[in-house]
């Protein structure tokens, strides 16, 4: 009875998303028209309707429904709950479930929150949001039900990717989707717009919570999801470039941009065209991460789906609704007025060069991700790797980064070169004074790391200035936000670049009562015992480390061997202490009784993600802010 309650309600909320659109339409090519009432209420429904949805199939998940074949292929009654719940979300239907349910969810909210906008421009975007769920409720009741019964239903199920058997399925997915939808409403708002030529500072400040929103999101689920893969996959990095991985950045870096340009339209009256332009492009790379995940093009422990035919559906919606609006982006750009002008020594001008070493970043991720892909289909193998995106990224972020901390000290509308350059002169002698240490304390560390460590002692820096002779309580949440969303970046940077410059790793085959040293620690190889959980087996070992005769700390690594799938994982053990992690992994026993062990010390490398969670935190105090500052109003 779920399955069929779950269709029914998906059916329902594709109707209602047609009808959204048809009223949205008619309303406004008529405002006389009268039918302009039905499509906040009409919205609000589809988001329920989708929800409804969404709740049928994660109960049929944690009750173990094998009738549905979604469900006998990613599920087992052995599976912990929490795996079960979060499971219906870990495949193919289920995400674009998701996906689907917070896309309706947020075009609800929309429909109930936004009454800045003027009545027209709010139905011209609430059409184009039914324009983009219609499609993707298309897509799952033709291409990918998720509701699809099974008969004879079979005695057990297959189970779920031991991979993905991780509280971080429960967290990372929706995060990550929060974002990748925030991004809709934005490039919904944008569409509605252009339809009525309506793009000026009201727009963006109707848009930009929804943009910061969508930016907090994302910045939570590649953190989250940078962790998981760091801990999970027991290879010691927290990024591979992995086109999948880049499939969510290559959004969160248009979106960055985005912000800051929707910030410049809605409190100075600049960067009109620009910002319609960024709202279109960042969700264009939201729409072509679903595709690299879902088309079968990728083979990746982040991908779901291997059937070409629904790539195929997906690079057709793509071409419909990022092509639909870059036609009318063409066709209604010469209306959009230019806007208020700015010197290009400015807090403006700064946020544009800003963008455009984004953009910058954002092509060559692009171009990287996309190219093997593209040189695949025409006969040719080729792989493009960490080397090349450290090498063409890395030295444009730093300089992105060194104008990121310049860009708060230089004022609105017009600054002098000799007023900016008495602002900077503490981040920039911080700058210097850490450069001079370090090429003293370690002379022969690698250029990009130093460089790295050194920028990030200038952002750290810089991201604190502009407090200095505030009044710290009555300073605006909106500048906290920035100066710790900065901060986080600069925090970030110092983990990336310490990882990088101070990581050791071992490789030993350690006997029992073995040692090995790791950085400054001594490992010893006490032991290693049988052990069990709900659907694994496991050999488990102990190790005792010490570090300058300190305490032993015990570590206990696992070699799992999974019974639903069968499937064989290594699970490291992380010992977390104030300036880094020790990291440890027990490999195969060789034919001499001894066990492979690799182990990692890797100084400071918590520090990217308490970066990432201040980043995130930056956005939201930010957001917090705004919505006091209209609440005041």
């Amino acid at each position: 009875m779920l399955a069929e309650l779950g269709l029914i309600a998906l059916w329902l909320a594709a109707a209602l998303a047609l009808a959204q659109l048809v009223c949205a339409t008619l309303a406004v090519r008529d405002p006389a028209s009268g039918v302009g009432g039905a499509v906040r209420p009409v919205a609000v429904a589809q988001g329920l309707l989708a929800a409804l949805a969404m709740a049928a199939l994660t109960a049929a998940f944690v009750r173990v429904d094998l009738s549905l074949a979604l469900v006998v292929a990613n599920d087992h009654p052995d599976k912990p709950l929490l795996y079960r719940f979060a499971g219906a979300w870990g495949n193919h239907e289920g995400s674009m479930l998701l996906w689907v349910t917070i896309l309706g969810v947020a075009g609800g909210a929309v429909a109930i929150l936004e009454r800045a906008l003027a009545p027209r421009t709010t139905l011209a975007t609430l059409g184009a949001q039914a324009f983009l769920a219609l499609g993707f409720h298309a897509f799952l009741l033709f291409s990918s039900n998720p509701f699809t019964r099974i008969d004879p239903a079979p005695a057990t199920g297959n189970g779920l990717n031991p991979l993905l058997q991780d509280p971080g399925l429960a967290f990372h997915p929706p995060t990550l989707y929060a974002g990748y939808v925030g991004l809709s409403v934005a490039f919904s708002f944008a569409v509605g717009a252009l339809v009525t030529r309506d793009v000026g500072p009201s727009f963006a400040r109707a848009m930009r919570p929804w943009v910061l929103g969508a930016w907090v999101f994302l910045t939570l689920g590649i953190t989250a999801g940078s962790y998981w893969a760091y801990y999970e996959l027991g290879w010691g990095g927290w990024w591979f470039w992995d086109p999948v991985e880049n499939a969510s950045l290559m959004p969160w870096l248009a979106a960055t941009a985005l912000l800051h340009s929707v910030t410049v339209l809605a409190t100075r009256d600049g960067l009109r065209a620009w910002t319609i332009l960024l709202a279109v492009v960042a969700f264009s790379m939201s729409m072509l991460g679903t595709f690299l995940v879902r088309s079968g093009i990728l083979t990746s422990v982040h991908a779901f789906a291997v059937d070409p035919a629904r790539g195929a559906f997906i690079l057709a919606l793509l071409a419909l609704y990022i092509g639909g609006a870059l036609v009318l982006f063409g066709m209604r750009v010469g209306t959009v007025r230019r806007g208020t002008l700015f010197d290009p020594l400015s807090r403006e001008g700064g946020l544009v060069v800003n963008n455009l070493l984004l953009s910058v970043i954002l092509g060559i991720v692009l171009i990287g991700t996309l190219y093997p892909i593209v040189a695949s289909a025409m006969g040719v193998q080729l792989s493009v790797g960490p080397p090349f995106f450290d090498r063409a990224a890395g030295p444009v972020a730093l300089v992105l980064l060194l104008v990121m901390a310049v860009g708060p000290l230089i004022r609105w509308r017009r600054d002098t070169a000799r007023a900016v350059a008495r602002r900077v002169r503490w981040p920039a002698a911080a700058l210097a004074g850490a450069g001079g240490v370090l090429l003293i304390l370690h002379p022969a560390m690698g250029v990009l790391p130093l460089l790295g460590l050194i920028v990030a002692t200038g952002v750290i820096a810089a991201s604190l200035a502009p407090l200095w002779g505030r009044h710290l309580r009555r300073t605006p949440l909106t500048i906290w936000g920035m100066v710790v969303a900065h901060l986080g970046i600069g925090v970030s940077l110092a983990g990336m670049a310490s990882d990088s410059a101070f990581t050791r790793e071992t490789l030993v085959a350690a006997p029992l009562g073995g040692t090995a040293m790791v950085g400054p620690w001594r490992v010893r190889f006490v032991g290693v015992t049988p052990t069990a959980g709900p659907n694994w087996t496991a050999v488990e070992a102990r190790l005792a480390a010490s570090r300058d005769g300190d305490i032993d700390y015990i570590l206990r690594p696992q070699a799992r061997l999974f019974n639903a799938p069968m499937t064989a994982t290594s699970e490291s053990a992380i010992r977390t202490v104030w300036n880094g992690q020790l990291y440890a992994v027990l490999g195969a026993q060789d034919d001499r009784g001894r066990w492979q062990l690799r182990l990692w010390w890797k100084p400071f490398v918590t520090l990217i993600w308490l970066g990432g969670a201040l980043v995130a935190f930056g956005g939201m105090l930010s957001l917090a802010g705004r919505w006091q500052r209209r609440r005041a109003r």
